[in-house]
């Protein structure tokens, strides 16, 4: 499986409630938070777009930023979006 890397703030009830969902996939998705705030670059690059969800670079693969993630997404219906997206 691909890792999902979700980039975040803390306090983000946005980003707080995406990685719940993600954490409660069955079966779980590999997944790494990556804190925007500790990275000038990535604070700049994300500002206030918070949560982003990507696909972590793989061999030949480069970083692959997913569209945003409906809020009402959970359980089967996040598990067909990702598949959707290409994450397997």
């Amino acid at each position: 499986m691909r890792e999902l890397l979700l980039f975040t703030r803390q306090g983000c009830c946005l980003c707080e409630g995406l990685e719940e969902k993600l954490r409660a996939l069955d079966p779980p998705q590999p997944l790494q938070l990556i804190d925007v705030d500790t990275d000038p670059a990535l604070q700049r690059r994300y500002g206030l777009a918070v949560p982003v969800l990507a696909v972590a670079a793989s061999g030949d693969e480069p970083l692959r930023e997913l569209p945003r993630v409906s809020p009402r997404l959970a359980g089967a219906q996040l598990r067909a979006w990702l598949i959707k997206q290409g994450v397997r």
